[in-house]
């Protein structure tokens, strides 16, 4: 099959923006749907880098830090707000597109509704793939969670259900994220340092503990349009890290604390942890009522107490159970193979589509592969 897809307008879709998690999906899914044979035409911001047939620059890096700020990614929070700048990108592309498309092409548009442009320009069947936000708009539509696609079915009053909806989970490059049975004595926290992510309760389960709490992600521990002050001679502040120290604070922690707030689409640094070994002690709802088994990969939890138990019997978790859980079903390869067979069904619309009857044993797309609670 021959994919266009599109990249992001406020930064370029690289590997090493490892703080936006859209870009690293978008870098991973051109990887695997390369890997699986298909074409893949690439339109994005100049100094892109991913695997593809053709890479087409639709905006300068010059361009894009123009139409949104501070170029800095790594450290500050990025502005993705420019409605004439998603605009710009998207006539750009469209025209790119146009230039290349072929009959039987598909646009995949993983920034949702600002790609709603490329989409009517080009007149292609538009996908979003790995939606973890709420401006849908394509007749096609991958979500991250069951959790969320029943939200967004809620907030849309969406009441009836639609053939070519699916849920495929995130996925990630497991040779990133070293396994260590032994663990050390600190929690960890990683991510933006926000309330709504939860950073201040990782702090509250710490102080009960009295345990070094090493904390990473953007932002910083004094925010006062936040409200927060996360200064404590318990915490250590490692700014934000690459993949590599991302593995390695992980691999050796006690557990990863991710006490986010609000219904979380996906929440990746709980599988991240989970593929090193680690437990993760997360809130429950949202996603992670799907990628966190109570007492098996981690605990969920709804109380500072229910936090704090947790922590204390991280260390009765198996770090193997654990792993093994997070690579046999979130592994780029595991995943690879829902997306292959999800754009198979798509290829079939051109046919005889959902009337197609293959008679083959039913897929196993749908099936999780469940690891044994340790009973030590």
């Amino acid at each position: 099959m021959r994919f266009h897809f599109l990249g992001l307008a406020h930064i370029p879709t690289r590997s090493d923006i490892t703080v936006c998690a859209y870009t690293q999906k978008i870098v991973k899914l051109c990887r695997m749907l390369r890997g699986l044979g298909h074409e893949v035409m690439f339109y994005g911001v100049e100094s892109s880098d991913v695997e593809c047939n053709e890479r087409v620059d639709v905006m300068s890096l010059a361009r894009s830090v123009e139409l949104f700020g501070n170029a800095d990614w790594v450290q500050h929070f990025f502005n993705i707000e420019n409605p004439s700048g998603w605009r710009e990108f998207g006539l750009a592309a469209a025209e790119a597109v146009n230039a290349r498309k072929r009959d039987g092409d598909i646009l995949l548009c993983p920034w949702g509704v600002e790609h709603k442009i490329v989409a009517d320009l080009t007149g292609l069947p538009a996908v979003e793939p790995g939606i973890g936000y709420e401006g849908v708009f394509a007749q096609f539509r991958v979500f991250e969670s069951y959790a969320w696609m029943h939200y967004l079915y809620g907030r849309r009053n969406e009441v009836n259900g639609s053939w070519y909806d699916a849920v495929i989970p995130n996925y990630f490059d497991v040779l990133e994220f070293p396994f260590r049975k032994d663990k050390m004595n600190y929690l960890l926290y990683i991510g933006r340092l926000v309330q709504r992510k939860g950073v201040q309760v990782a702090l509250d389960v710490a102080r009960r503990l009295g345990m070094r709490l090493v904390v990473a992600g953007q932002g910083g521990l004094v925010n006062e349009s936040e409200g927060l002050d996360l200064r404590d001679p318990l915490v250590e502040y490692v700014g934000v890290v690459g993949a590599v120290d991302r593995g390695e604070l992980m691999s050796r922690a006690r557990a990863v604390l991710v006490p986010t707030y609000y219904i979380e689409p996906f929440g990746s640094v709980a599988v991240e942890a989970q593929l090193c070994g680690t437990p993760v002690i997360t809130t429950d709802w949202g996603a992670f009522s799907e990628t966190v088994l109570h007492g098996v990969t981690g605990y969920r939890c709804r109380t500072l107490s229910d936090f704090v138990a947790a922590a204390e019997h991280a260390g009765d978790l198996d770090p193997d159970a654990i792993r093994r859980w997070a690579r046999q079903n979130y592994s780029m390869e595991r995943v690879a193979a829902m997306y292959d067979e999800y754009f198979s069904r798509l290829g079939e619309l051109w046919g005889d589509g959902w009337y197609t009857v293959h008679h083959t044993p039913p897929s196993d797309w749908l099936m999780k592969r469940w690891p044994q609670r340790c009973t030590s």
